[in-house]
Protein backbone atom coordinates (compact mmCIF):
# COMPACT_ATOMS: atom_id res chain seq x y z
CA UNK A 1 0.00 0.00 0.00
CA UNK A 2 1.38 3.59 -0.75
CA UNK A 3 2.30 6.27 2.19
CA UNK A 4 0.67 9.29 1.07
CA UNK A 5 2.40 11.38 3.24
CA UNK A 6 -0.65 13.23 4.46
CA UNK A 7 -3.12 12.30 7.47
CA UNK A 8 -6.29 13.86 7.57
CA UNK A 9 -8.50 13.93 11.18
CA UNK A 10 -11.61 14.42 10.11
CA UNK A 11 -13.16 13.75 13.42
CA UNK A 12 -12.52 17.94 13.64
CA UNK A 13 -14.05 20.95 12.25
CA UNK A 14 -12.24 21.92 10.41
CA UNK A 15 -10.62 18.75 9.33
CA UNK A 16 -6.69 18.47 10.71
CA UNK A 17 -3.95 17.74 8.14
CA UNK A 18 -0.73 16.93 8.91
CA UNK A 19 2.38 15.96 6.19
CA UNK A 20 5.10 13.24 6.50
CA UNK A 21 8.83 14.60 5.88
CA UNK A 22 9.61 13.81 1.98
CA UNK A 23 6.01 14.95 1.18
CA UNK A 24 5.54 15.17 -2.87
CA UNK A 25 2.12 16.07 -3.19
CA UNK A 26 1.49 13.75 -6.64
CA UNK A 27 1.43 10.54 -4.21
CA UNK A 28 -1.66 11.75 -2.79
CA UNK A 29 -3.60 12.83 -5.76
CA UNK A 30 -2.54 10.45 -8.31
CA UNK A 31 -0.26 7.38 -7.30
CA UNK A 32 -2.63 6.10 -4.25
CA UNK A 33 -5.91 5.56 -5.71
CA UNK A 34 -4.50 2.48 -7.88
CA UNK A 35 -3.24 1.34 -4.49
CA UNK A 36 -6.70 1.78 -3.21
CA UNK A 37 -8.87 0.19 -5.81
CA UNK A 38 -9.73 2.89 -8.40
CA UNK A 39 -7.53 2.03 -11.04
CA UNK A 40 -10.30 1.06 -13.50
CA UNK A 41 -12.45 3.86 -12.75
CA UNK A 42 -12.89 6.71 -14.79
CA UNK A 43 -10.78 9.81 -13.59
CA UNK A 44 -10.96 12.29 -16.70
CA UNK A 45 -13.75 12.59 -19.41
CA UNK A 46 -12.99 14.65 -22.23
CA UNK A 47 -14.22 15.06 -26.03
CA UNK A 48 -11.81 12.31 -26.87
CA UNK A 49 -12.69 9.94 -24.66
CA UNK A 50 -12.11 8.92 -21.32
CA UNK A 51 -9.05 8.35 -19.10
CA UNK A 52 -8.93 5.93 -15.86
CA UNK A 53 -7.36 6.04 -13.08
CA UNK A 54 -4.66 3.71 -14.05
CA UNK A 55 -3.91 4.96 -17.16
CA UNK A 56 -3.87 8.72 -15.82
CA UNK A 57 -0.74 7.30 -13.05
CA UNK A 58 1.11 5.69 -15.75
CA UNK A 59 0.82 8.93 -18.51
CA UNK A 60 2.06 10.98 -15.15
CA UNK A 61 5.11 8.95 -14.77
CA UNK A 62 6.18 8.70 -18.31
CA UNK A 63 5.38 12.71 -18.47
CA UNK A 64 7.95 12.71 -15.84
CA UNK A 65 10.42 11.12 -17.00
CA UNK A 66 9.58 12.30 -20.79
CA UNK A 67 10.63 15.92 -18.99
CA UNK A 68 13.68 14.41 -16.98
CA UNK A 69 14.95 12.81 -20.44
CA UNK A 70 14.80 16.52 -22.21
CA UNK A 71 16.83 18.00 -19.28
CA UNK A 72 15.15 19.59 -17.17
CA UNK A 73 16.01 19.36 -13.71
CA UNK A 74 14.79 19.65 -10.20
CA UNK A 75 13.67 23.21 -9.42
CA UNK A 76 13.18 24.19 -12.86
CA UNK A 77 10.46 25.85 -14.45
CA UNK A 78 7.97 24.17 -17.00
CA UNK A 79 6.12 26.91 -18.41
CA UNK A 80 2.41 25.50 -20.16
CA UNK A 81 -0.05 26.54 -22.15
CA UNK A 82 -2.10 24.26 -22.50
CA UNK A 83 -5.97 23.98 -23.27
CA UNK A 84 -7.92 21.16 -20.68
CA UNK A 85 -7.28 18.17 -21.85
CA UNK A 86 -5.52 14.94 -20.39
CA UNK A 87 -1.98 16.05 -21.04
CA UNK A 88 -2.31 18.97 -18.70
CA UNK A 89 -2.85 16.38 -16.00
CA UNK A 90 -0.05 14.51 -17.23
CA UNK A 91 2.41 17.64 -17.76
CA UNK A 92 1.30 19.18 -14.05
CA UNK A 93 1.87 16.20 -11.94
CA UNK A 94 4.53 14.72 -13.95
CA UNK A 95 6.50 17.79 -13.44
CA UNK A 96 5.88 17.73 -9.64
CA UNK A 97 6.42 13.99 -9.18
CA UNK A 98 10.05 14.51 -11.30
CA UNK A 99 10.76 17.73 -8.89
CA UNK A 100 10.03 20.55 -11.60
CA UNK A 101 7.85 23.60 -10.76
CA UNK A 102 5.04 23.14 -13.28
CA UNK A 103 3.72 27.02 -14.14
CA UNK A 104 0.28 26.70 -16.12
CA UNK A 105 -0.67 29.98 -18.41
CA UNK A 106 -3.26 31.80 -19.65
CA UNK A 107 -4.28 30.71 -23.02
CA UNK A 108 -5.48 33.68 -24.35
CA UNK A 109 -2.55 35.91 -23.72
CA UNK A 110 -0.74 37.27 -26.85
CA UNK A 111 3.06 36.91 -28.07
CA UNK A 112 3.91 39.98 -25.69
CA UNK A 113 2.89 39.11 -22.56
CA UNK A 114 4.35 35.30 -23.03
CA UNK A 115 7.69 37.12 -23.31
CA UNK A 116 7.25 39.02 -20.67
CA UNK A 117 6.39 35.52 -18.64
CA UNK A 118 9.26 34.01 -20.40
CA UNK A 119 11.47 36.45 -19.00
CA UNK A 120 10.09 37.16 -15.71
CA UNK A 121 9.99 32.94 -14.90
CA UNK A 122 13.54 32.10 -16.32
CA UNK A 123 11.41 29.22 -17.27
CA UNK A 124 13.95 26.34 -18.40
CA UNK A 125 10.70 24.76 -20.31
CA UNK A 126 7.72 25.42 -22.46
CA UNK A 127 5.01 22.93 -23.65
CA UNK A 128 1.62 24.15 -25.64
CA UNK A 129 -1.42 22.84 -27.41
CA UNK A 130 -1.00 23.68 -31.15
CA UNK A 131 -3.81 25.74 -31.00
CA UNK A 132 -1.90 28.46 -29.22
CA UNK A 133 0.95 28.18 -31.68
CA UNK A 134 0.86 31.26 -33.46
CA UNK A 135 1.19 34.21 -30.38
CA UNK A 136 3.85 31.25 -28.15
CA UNK A 137 6.31 30.41 -31.07
CA UNK A 138 5.87 34.50 -31.49
CA UNK A 139 7.15 34.92 -27.87
CA UNK A 140 10.01 32.06 -29.02
CA UNK A 141 11.04 34.07 -31.56
CA UNK A 142 13.08 36.69 -28.64
CA UNK A 143 13.02 34.61 -25.76
CA UNK A 144 13.30 30.84 -26.08
CA UNK A 145 14.12 28.45 -23.04
CA UNK A 146 15.91 24.99 -23.27
CA UNK A 147 12.99 22.50 -24.01
CA UNK A 148 10.25 23.89 -26.39
CA UNK A 149 7.83 21.45 -28.12
CA UNK A 150 3.85 21.20 -28.83
CA UNK A 151 1.32 18.62 -27.36
CA UNK A 152 1.13 17.04 -30.23
CA UNK A 153 2.34 16.41 -33.86
CA UNK A 154 5.51 15.25 -35.17
CA UNK A 155 8.38 12.98 -33.44
CA UNK A 156 9.22 16.19 -31.10
CA UNK A 157 5.83 15.99 -29.78
CA UNK A 158 4.60 15.47 -25.92
CA UNK A 159 2.85 12.37 -27.17
CA UNK A 160 5.98 11.02 -29.12
CA UNK A 161 7.94 11.63 -25.96
CA UNK A 162 5.08 9.98 -23.64
CA UNK A 163 4.92 6.91 -25.38
CA UNK A 164 8.85 6.09 -25.56
CA UNK A 165 9.48 7.17 -21.60
CA UNK A 166 9.39 4.52 -18.75
CA UNK A 167 6.61 3.85 -17.07
CA UNK A 168 7.46 3.70 -13.79
CA UNK A 169 8.96 6.48 -11.53
CA UNK A 170 9.78 7.25 -8.10
CA UNK A 171 8.36 10.54 -6.61
CA UNK A 172 11.31 13.00 -5.70
CA UNK A 173 11.19 13.69 -1.98
CA UNK A 174 10.26 17.14 -1.00
CA UNK A 175 8.53 18.42 1.61
CA UNK A 176 4.86 20.10 2.41
CA UNK A 177 6.19 23.92 2.86
CA UNK A 178 8.53 23.49 -0.39
CA UNK A 179 7.59 25.02 -3.61
CA UNK A 180 5.51 23.13 -6.04
CA UNK A 181 4.15 24.94 -8.72
CA UNK A 182 3.14 28.73 -9.81
CA UNK A 183 0.71 30.30 -10.79
CA UNK A 184 0.76 33.94 -12.81
CA UNK A 185 -2.67 36.07 -11.58
CA UNK A 186 -5.13 37.12 -14.01
CA UNK A 187 -3.91 40.87 -13.81
CA UNK A 188 -7.27 42.45 -12.80
CA UNK A 189 -5.25 45.48 -11.93
CA UNK A 190 -2.19 45.38 -14.11
CA UNK A 191 0.70 43.42 -14.90
CA UNK A 192 0.54 39.57 -13.67
CA UNK A 193 2.60 38.29 -10.96
CA UNK A 194 4.13 34.76 -10.34
CA UNK A 195 1.93 33.39 -7.56
CA UNK A 196 4.20 30.80 -5.52
CA UNK A 197 2.76 27.95 -4.21
CA UNK A 198 3.69 25.09 -1.79
CA UNK A 199 3.13 21.62 -1.70
CA UNK A 200 0.63 21.04 0.85
CA UNK A 201 -1.60 23.88 -0.76
CA UNK A 202 -3.90 21.77 -2.96
CA UNK A 203 -4.37 19.37 -0.53
CA UNK A 204 -5.81 22.76 2.09
CA UNK A 205 -8.21 23.48 -0.23
CA UNK A 206 -9.70 20.38 -1.57
CA UNK A 207 -10.34 19.32 2.44
CA UNK A 208 -11.57 22.68 3.64
CA UNK A 209 -13.21 24.04 1.03
CA UNK A 210 -13.69 21.09 -1.48
CA UNK A 211 -14.09 18.34 0.52
CA UNK A 212 -15.57 20.62 3.71
CA UNK A 213 -17.91 23.03 2.16
CA UNK A 214 -18.99 21.16 -1.10
CA UNK A 215 -19.17 17.96 0.46
CA UNK A 216 -17.14 16.11 -2.91
CA UNK A 217 -17.51 13.02 -2.74
CA UNK A 218 -15.47 9.79 -4.64
CA UNK A 219 -19.06 9.63 -6.63
CA UNK A 220 -19.26 12.94 -7.64
CA UNK A 221 -18.81 14.24 -11.35
CA UNK A 222 -17.76 17.48 -11.48
CA UNK A 223 -18.08 19.61 -14.41
CA UNK A 224 -16.47 23.10 -14.53
CA UNK A 225 -16.22 25.60 -16.94
CA UNK A 226 -13.56 27.73 -15.57
CA UNK A 227 -10.39 26.85 -17.23
CA UNK A 228 -7.94 24.83 -15.48
CA UNK A 229 -5.04 27.14 -16.02
CA UNK A 230 -6.44 29.70 -13.20
CA UNK A 231 -6.34 28.54 -9.50
CA UNK A 232 -10.30 28.62 -9.31
CA UNK A 233 -10.49 26.31 -12.20
CA UNK A 234 -7.34 24.36 -11.10
CA UNK A 235 -9.30 23.36 -7.87
CA UNK A 236 -12.37 22.96 -9.00
CA UNK A 237 -11.67 20.59 -12.56
CA UNK A 238 -8.50 18.70 -10.83
CA UNK A 239 -7.91 18.76 -7.64
CA UNK A 240 -10.92 18.71 -5.95
CA UNK A 241 -12.37 15.21 -7.73
CA UNK A 242 -8.37 14.02 -7.79
CA UNK A 243 -8.36 14.46 -3.79
CA UNK A 244 -11.87 12.82 -3.38
CA UNK A 245 -11.37 10.13 -6.50
CA UNK A 246 -14.13 11.56 -8.44
CA UNK A 247 -14.28 11.93 -11.76
CA UNK A 248 -13.58 15.22 -14.18
CA UNK A 249 -15.27 16.94 -17.21
CA UNK A 250 -13.04 18.91 -19.64
CA UNK A 251 -14.16 21.20 -22.51
CA UNK A 252 -11.20 22.24 -24.61
CA UNK A 253 -13.00 24.93 -26.20
CA UNK A 254 -14.12 28.00 -25.10
CA UNK A 255 -17.04 27.87 -22.91
CA UNK A 256 -20.36 29.25 -24.02
CA UNK A 257 -23.80 29.47 -23.00
CA UNK A 258 -24.55 27.02 -25.00
CA UNK A 259 -21.88 24.54 -25.39
CA UNK A 260 -21.81 24.41 -21.31
CA UNK A 261 -25.78 23.41 -21.39
CA UNK A 262 -24.92 20.72 -23.76
CA UNK A 263 -22.10 19.49 -21.53
CA UNK A 264 -24.24 19.63 -18.69
CA UNK A 265 -27.09 17.58 -20.26
CA UNK A 266 -24.35 15.53 -21.96
CA UNK A 267 -22.54 13.94 -19.45
CA UNK A 268 -24.78 14.75 -16.74
CA UNK A 269 -22.28 16.43 -13.77
CA UNK A 270 -23.56 16.40 -10.22
CA UNK A 271 -21.64 19.51 -9.66
CA UNK A 272 -20.98 22.71 -12.08
CA UNK A 273 -19.08 25.67 -11.55
CA UNK A 274 -19.44 28.83 -13.52
CA UNK A 275 -18.53 32.69 -13.49
CA UNK A 276 -21.22 35.42 -12.88
CA UNK A 277 -21.04 36.05 -16.55
CA UNK A 278 -21.68 33.07 -18.00
CA UNK A 279 -24.83 32.55 -15.83
CA UNK A 280 -26.15 35.74 -16.99
CA UNK A 281 -25.16 34.15 -20.69
CA UNK A 282 -26.93 30.86 -19.59
CA UNK A 283 -30.16 32.44 -18.55
CA UNK A 284 -30.70 33.80 -21.38
CA UNK A 285 -30.25 30.41 -23.54
CA UNK A 286 -32.77 29.43 -20.62
CA UNK A 287 -35.62 31.19 -21.93
CA UNK A 288 -36.61 29.60 -24.86
CA UNK A 289 -33.98 26.25 -23.90
CA UNK A 290 -34.94 23.16 -21.83
CA UNK A 291 -32.02 21.25 -21.54
CA UNK A 292 -32.31 18.67 -19.13
CA UNK A 293 -30.05 19.68 -15.75
CA UNK A 294 -31.31 17.26 -13.44
CA UNK A 295 -28.17 15.52 -12.80
CA UNK A 296 -26.80 18.69 -10.86
CA UNK A 297 -27.03 18.69 -7.17
CA UNK A 298 -25.35 22.20 -6.98
CA UNK A 299 -23.78 25.08 -8.45
CA UNK A 300 -20.71 27.17 -7.89
CA UNK A 301 -19.64 31.23 -8.76
CA UNK A 302 -16.71 33.01 -8.26
CA UNK A 303 -14.53 34.68 -10.36
CA UNK A 304 -16.47 38.54 -9.61
CA UNK A 305 -19.52 38.88 -7.25
CA UNK A 306 -22.68 37.01 -8.46
CA UNK A 307 -25.55 39.52 -8.05
CA UNK A 308 -28.58 38.39 -6.28
CA UNK A 309 -30.65 39.11 -9.17
CA UNK A 310 -29.38 36.35 -10.99
CA UNK A 311 -28.81 34.38 -8.46
CA UNK A 312 -32.61 34.24 -8.19
CA UNK A 313 -33.51 33.88 -11.43
CA UNK A 314 -31.10 30.69 -11.88
CA UNK A 315 -33.22 29.69 -8.53
CA UNK A 316 -36.28 30.35 -10.24
CA UNK A 317 -35.83 29.01 -13.60
CA UNK A 318 -33.60 25.75 -12.75
CA UNK A 319 -34.38 25.29 -8.90
CA UNK A 320 -30.54 24.88 -8.45
CA UNK A 321 -28.81 26.88 -5.98
CA UNK A 322 -25.26 28.93 -6.48
CA UNK A 323 -22.75 29.12 -4.41
CA UNK A 324 -21.15 32.71 -4.46
CA UNK A 325 -17.69 32.95 -2.94
CA UNK A 326 -14.29 35.01 -2.90
CA UNK A 327 -10.69 32.95 -3.42
CA UNK A 328 -7.35 34.52 -5.17
CA UNK A 329 -4.70 33.13 -7.04
CA UNK A 330 -2.22 33.86 -3.80
CA UNK A 331 -5.03 31.86 -1.90
CA UNK A 332 -5.48 29.12 -4.35
CA UNK A 333 -8.99 28.73 -3.88
CA UNK A 334 -12.16 29.77 -2.08
CA UNK A 335 -12.05 30.84 1.37
CA UNK A 336 -15.25 32.70 1.63
CA UNK A 337 -18.02 31.14 0.87
CA UNK A 338 -22.52 30.64 1.11
CA UNK A 339 -22.52 27.14 2.20
CA UNK A 340 -25.62 24.90 0.81
CA UNK A 341 -27.44 25.21 3.91
CA UNK A 342 -26.38 28.75 4.47
CA UNK A 343 -26.86 31.48 1.24
CA UNK A 344 -27.97 35.02 1.48
CA UNK A 345 -28.08 35.96 -1.96
CA UNK A 346 -25.65 39.17 -2.80
CA UNK A 347 -22.97 38.45 -0.01
CA UNK A 348 -19.66 36.33 -0.49
CA UNK A 349 -21.43 34.54 2.56
CA UNK A 350 -19.02 33.37 5.58
CA UNK A 351 -15.11 32.21 6.22
CA UNK A 352 -14.61 28.91 5.41
CA UNK A 353 -13.82 26.72 8.22
CA UNK A 354 -10.01 26.35 8.28
CA UNK A 355 -9.47 30.49 7.41
CA UNK A 356 -9.39 33.74 9.37
CA UNK A 357 -10.42 36.76 8.06
CA UNK A 358 -10.10 40.28 8.75
CA UNK A 359 -11.56 43.78 7.44
CA UNK A 360 -8.51 46.23 7.98
CA UNK A 361 -10.25 49.93 8.32
CA UNK A 362 -8.76 52.91 6.88
CA UNK A 363 -7.46 53.73 9.99
CA UNK A 364 -5.26 50.52 10.72
CA UNK A 365 -7.63 49.21 12.97
CA UNK A 366 -10.25 46.11 12.53
CA UNK A 367 -13.12 47.23 11.08
CA UNK A 368 -16.94 47.65 12.80
CA UNK A 369 -19.95 45.79 11.70
CA UNK A 370 -20.96 48.22 8.61
CA UNK A 371 -17.75 49.78 7.80
CA UNK A 372 -15.76 48.96 4.66
CA UNK A 373 -12.44 48.15 5.37
CA UNK A 374 -9.25 45.92 3.23
CA UNK A 375 -9.85 42.26 3.23
CA UNK A 376 -7.26 40.29 4.57
CA UNK A 377 -7.03 36.48 4.55
CA UNK A 378 -5.04 33.69 7.02
CA UNK A 379 -4.61 30.17 5.98
CA UNK A 380 -2.00 27.32 5.21
CA UNK A 381 -2.94 27.48 1.33
CA UNK A 382 -1.60 31.23 0.91
CA UNK A 383 1.43 31.51 -1.10
CA UNK A 384 5.06 31.62 -0.26
CA UNK A 385 5.57 34.99 -2.55
CA UNK A 386 5.21 36.80 -5.84
CA UNK A 387 8.41 35.45 -7.68
CA UNK A 388 11.31 38.23 -8.61
CA UNK A 389 8.76 41.21 -7.16
CA UNK A 390 10.19 41.38 -3.56
CA UNK A 391 8.06 44.84 -3.00
CA UNK A 392 4.81 43.69 -4.04
CA UNK A 393 5.26 40.42 -1.80
CA UNK A 394 6.29 42.85 1.35
CA UNK A 395 2.84 45.09 0.47
CA UNK A 396 0.71 41.88 -0.14
CA UNK A 397 2.30 39.09 2.47
CA UNK A 398 2.03 40.83 6.15
CA UNK A 399 3.38 37.55 8.17
CA UNK A 400 0.52 34.82 8.02
CA UNK A 401 -1.81 37.37 6.77
CA UNK A 402 -2.63 38.20 2.75
CA UNK A 403 -4.01 41.09 1.78
CA UNK A 404 -5.87 40.43 -0.86
CA UNK A 405 -6.51 44.08 -2.06
CA UNK A 406 -10.41 43.80 -2.28
CA UNK A 407 -12.52 45.86 -0.05
CA UNK A 408 -15.54 44.54 2.06
CA UNK A 409 -17.82 44.96 5.23
CA UNK A 410 -19.40 42.37 7.55
CA UNK A 411 -23.02 42.51 8.39
CA UNK A 412 -24.26 42.17 11.57
CA UNK A 413 -25.65 38.51 10.71
CA UNK A 414 -21.35 37.63 9.45
CA UNK A 415 -21.92 37.55 5.85
CA UNK A 416 -18.97 39.43 4.15
CA UNK A 417 -20.19 42.25 1.35
CA UNK A 418 -18.25 42.70 -1.68
CA UNK A 419 -17.36 46.15 -2.38
CA UNK A 420 -14.71 45.62 -5.10
CA UNK A 421 -11.29 46.20 -5.71
CA UNK A 422 -9.46 48.63 -3.51
CA UNK A 423 -8.55 50.22 -6.22
CA UNK A 424 -11.88 50.28 -8.12
CA UNK A 425 -13.40 52.09 -4.82
CA UNK A 426 -14.75 55.58 -6.36
CA UNK A 427 -15.03 58.51 -4.23
CA UNK A 428 -17.68 60.59 -5.17
CA UNK A 429 -18.54 64.19 -3.27
CA UNK A 430 -16.23 62.40 -0.40
CA UNK A 431 -18.05 59.55 0.27
CA UNK A 432 -17.11 56.36 -0.75
CA UNK A 433 -19.18 54.48 -3.65
CA UNK A 434 -18.88 50.24 -4.60
CA UNK A 435 -18.85 49.85 -8.56
CA UNK A 436 -20.27 46.35 -7.34
CA UNK A 437 -23.31 47.82 -5.91
CA UNK A 438 -24.03 50.20 -9.19
CA UNK A 439 -23.18 47.01 -11.55
CA UNK A 440 -25.98 44.83 -8.89
CA UNK A 441 -28.70 47.11 -9.75
CA UNK A 442 -27.80 47.83 -13.08
CA UNK A 443 -28.30 43.81 -13.37
CA UNK A 444 -31.39 43.81 -12.14
CA UNK A 445 -32.70 45.73 -15.09
CA UNK A 446 -34.95 43.50 -17.51
CA UNK A 447 -32.76 44.67 -20.52
CA UNK A 448 -29.13 44.41 -18.96
CA UNK A 449 -27.15 41.19 -19.54
CA UNK A 450 -24.15 42.42 -18.03
CA UNK A 451 -22.84 45.80 -16.15
CA UNK A 452 -19.64 47.56 -15.44
CA UNK A 453 -18.88 50.62 -13.59
CA UNK A 454 -15.67 52.88 -13.09
CA UNK A 455 -14.84 56.30 -11.74
CA UNK A 456 -13.94 58.61 -14.42
CA UNK A 457 -13.09 62.51 -14.62
CA UNK A 458 -16.27 64.84 -15.54
CA UNK A 459 -15.85 67.75 -17.38
CA UNK A 460 -14.51 69.60 -13.75
CA UNK A 461 -11.89 66.81 -13.16
CA UNK A 462 -14.28 65.35 -10.24
CA UNK A 463 -14.76 61.49 -10.18
CA UNK A 464 -18.35 60.17 -10.73
CA UNK A 465 -19.35 56.65 -11.84
CA UNK A 466 -19.80 55.79 -15.25
CA UNK A 467 -21.75 52.65 -16.63
CA UNK A 468 -20.58 50.40 -19.54
CA UNK A 469 -24.03 48.33 -20.17
CA UNK A 470 -24.09 45.37 -22.46
CA UNK A 471 -27.81 44.69 -23.30
CA UNK A 472 -29.71 41.45 -24.05
CA UNK A 473 -30.80 40.31 -27.06
CA UNK A 474 -33.36 42.10 -29.23
CA UNK A 475 -33.01 45.00 -26.69
CA UNK A 476 -31.98 48.60 -29.03
CA UNK A 477 -29.99 51.29 -27.27
CA UNK A 478 -31.17 54.37 -26.52
CA UNK A 479 -31.36 58.04 -25.57
CA UNK A 480 -34.69 56.52 -23.39
CA UNK A 481 -33.19 53.39 -22.30
CA UNK A 482 -30.02 55.31 -20.74
CA UNK A 483 -32.39 57.57 -18.79
CA UNK A 484 -34.51 55.14 -17.82
CA UNK A 485 -31.29 52.75 -17.02
CA UNK A 486 -29.89 56.09 -14.64
CA UNK A 487 -33.58 56.62 -12.96
CA UNK A 488 -33.54 52.60 -12.20
CA UNK A 489 -30.27 53.44 -10.18
CA UNK A 490 -31.23 56.35 -8.64
CA UNK A 491 -34.32 55.01 -7.18
CA UNK A 492 -32.44 52.35 -5.28
CA UNK A 493 -29.49 53.52 -4.73
CA UNK A 494 -27.96 56.43 -2.06
CA UNK A 495 -28.28 59.80 -4.87
CA UNK A 496 -24.93 59.96 -5.47
CA UNK A 497 -24.21 56.13 -6.55
CA UNK A 498 -26.22 56.85 -10.04
CA UNK A 499 -24.06 56.42 -12.81
CA UNK A 500 -23.62 59.57 -15.02
CA UNK A 501 -23.12 58.27 -18.05
CA UNK A 502 -24.24 54.77 -19.91
CA UNK A 503 -21.69 53.48 -22.82
CA UNK A 504 -23.91 50.63 -24.26
CA UNK A 505 -21.28 48.13 -25.47
CA UNK A 506 -20.70 45.10 -27.06
CA UNK A 507 -17.94 43.40 -24.63
CA UNK A 508 -16.53 44.26 -21.63
CA UNK A 509 -12.39 44.13 -20.71
CA UNK A 510 -11.80 40.71 -18.53
CA UNK A 511 -9.41 38.52 -17.42
CA UNK A 512 -9.67 34.95 -18.04
CA UNK A 513 -11.83 34.25 -14.67
CA UNK A 514 -14.02 36.75 -15.97
CA UNK A 515 -12.91 39.50 -13.09
CA UNK A 516 -13.70 43.05 -15.16
CA UNK A 517 -10.62 45.13 -15.77
CA UNK A 518 -12.00 48.46 -14.09
CA UNK A 519 -8.47 49.91 -14.76
CA UNK A 520 -8.69 49.69 -18.49
CA UNK A 521 -11.85 51.29 -18.64
CA UNK A 522 -10.18 54.35 -16.53
CA UNK A 523 -7.36 54.56 -18.69
CA UNK A 524 -10.25 54.72 -21.53
CA UNK A 525 -10.52 58.31 -19.93
CA UNK A 526 -14.50 57.64 -19.94
CA UNK A 527 -14.06 56.61 -23.86
CA UNK A 528 -16.62 53.16 -24.91
CA UNK A 529 -14.75 50.10 -24.50
CA UNK A 530 -15.59 47.97 -27.71
CA UNK A 531 -18.23 48.44 -30.01
CA UNK A 532 -20.45 50.95 -28.05
CA UNK A 533 -23.62 52.92 -28.78
CA UNK A 534 -22.65 56.21 -26.33
CA UNK A 535 -26.00 58.12 -24.42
Amino acid sequence: MIDPGVSVDRSRSPSSLSFAPGFNVAVPFIDRHVAEGRGAKVAIRFRGGEVTYATLAENVNRCGNALLRLGLRRGQRLLMVVKDCPEFFYLFWGAIKAGIVPVPLNVILRAADYRIILEDSGCSGLVYSPEFATEVEGALASARPEVALPVEGGERSLRALLAAAPAQLDAVPADASAPCFWLYTSGSTGRPKGTVHRHRDMVVTSELFGRGVLSVSEDEVIFSAAKLFFAYGLGNAMTFPLWAGATSVLLDARPTAQNTLETIERVRPTLYFGVPTLYASQLQVLETARPDLSSLRLCVSAGEPLPAEIFRRWKARTGLTVLDGLGSTEALNTFLSNRPDDVRPGTSGRPVPGYEVRIVAPGGGEAAVGEQGRLHVKGASTAVEYWNNPEKTAQTMLGDWLDTGDTYFRDEDGYYHHCGRSDDMIKVGGMWCSPIEIESRLVAHPSVLEAAVAGIPDASGLIKPEAWVILRDGVAPSEVLAAELMEHCKSQLAPYKFPRRVHFTGELPKTATGKIQRYRLRSNAGQAWGPTTDR
